[in-house]
């Protein structure tokens, strides 16, 4: 993805015009002396069909400081085919080895955990690889709530979450190799912003349907339409025509959650959308998904989103623009 890939080196060598007297750094020498480097140098095609050049490639670098392994995109079934790359996985490693912090940005995750140098340690990575990084690496300590995780010995271990987490990986490392002050003037000359919620408030519920059991594909299918109505579970099961314990068996064994979480997550969900698209009262928003008591949908839409109800209307609720009235939600 070249998005990341140039955001990171553009910021990275323009660091001097922003160098703050508060960190104790001479300004006008840039801190950072940043390449992009590849398999072989030059042009490399991205996702998008757009390229990035590669100012050198991996064997004409043998020691480096920090490495930045940047996003990939993928499609969403397979979302990684390990063992393509085992030159970079084996350069990766050797950097490391040789005293370089191991950076991964979003995605990029997926590739720097093959280097094995992540098992052990505390890691995280886009949310939606979640289930996949879990079952290839089970070793490492995965917290895919957060943004950013600095691990391993001496803090040589980075990683940050989905997307734009590559800002707070960037911010960190000015922070760290320059001093906090300039980390802040970064953010405030590029619009960056720390996301110290982590990604949880970002998630978004998708349930697994791939597992081939029908009758629980049924009753995921009557949920999404029916989450609101009370006792939705043992209306699940009865519609199932499974014993309450087979039903229960059977549906963690499906999508990797109970049938109780299940259901919160979809009525989180859809609660979700209604903050974000009506101004309708949080008490209101709580009985259209399913809760009579508000109270009690508070503190499960904090467990699951890491924001209460009213912080997370405040950062995602759609602003008052021009022709976008039209489309919000009735």
């Amino acid at each position: 993805m070249v998005s990341p890939v140039m955001g990171l080196f553009e910021i990275l060598t323009s660091v001097a015009s922003l160098v703050a007297h508060e960190d104790g750094v001479k300004p006008g020498r840039e801190p950072f002396d940043v390449e992009i480097v590849g398999e072989t140098a030059g042009p490399i095609e991205s996702a998008a069909g757009t390229s990035v050049v590669a100012h050198r490639s991996i064997a004409e670098v043998a020691k480096t400081d920090v490495v930045i392994v940047s996003p990939m995109a993928f499609e969403k079934d397979s979302i990684w085919t390990p063992g393509r790359h085992p030159r970079l996985v084996a350069w990766i490693r050797d950097m490391h080895t040789s005293g370089a912090t191991l950076c991964s940005a979003c995605t990029g995750g997926m590739l720097t955990a093959e280097t094995g140098l992540l098992d052990g340690h505390e890691a995280t990575v886009h949310w939606v690889a979640d289930a996949t990084f879990r079952a290839r690496h089970p070793s490492v300590r995965l917290r895919p709530h957060e943004a950013l995780v600095v691990s391993g010995q001496g803090g040589r271990l980075v990683t940050s979450g989905a997307a734009t987490a590559w800002h707070d990986l960037i911010l960190y490392l000015v922070a760290r190799h320059v001093g906090p002050a300039t980390a802040q003037a970064v953010a405030r000359f590029h619009l960056l912003q720390w996301h110290r919620d982590g990604q949880a408030p970002f998630n978004v519920f998708d349930p697994a349907t791939g597992h081939g059991d029908a009758a629980i594909l049924d009753a995921q299918h009557w949920m999404a339409e029916r989450y609101a109505v009370a006792a939705p579970i043992a209306e699940m099961q009865r519609l199932s025509g499974l014993a309450p314990r087979t039903f229960k068996r059977r549906f963690k064994a499906a999508t990797g959650l109970t049938p109780i979480q299940y259901v919160q997550h979809i009525r989180v969900e859809r609660a979700k959308r209604l903050l974000e698209t009506t101004t309708e009262p949080v008490e209101e928003i709580s009985w259209a998904v399913g809760y009579e008591d508000p109270a009690a949908f508070r503190r499960l839409f904090k467990r699951l989103t890491g924001l209460t109800p009213g912080g997370y209307r405040r950062r995602f609720h759609l602003p008052d623009l021009p022709y976008l009235s039209r489309h919000r939600a009735r």
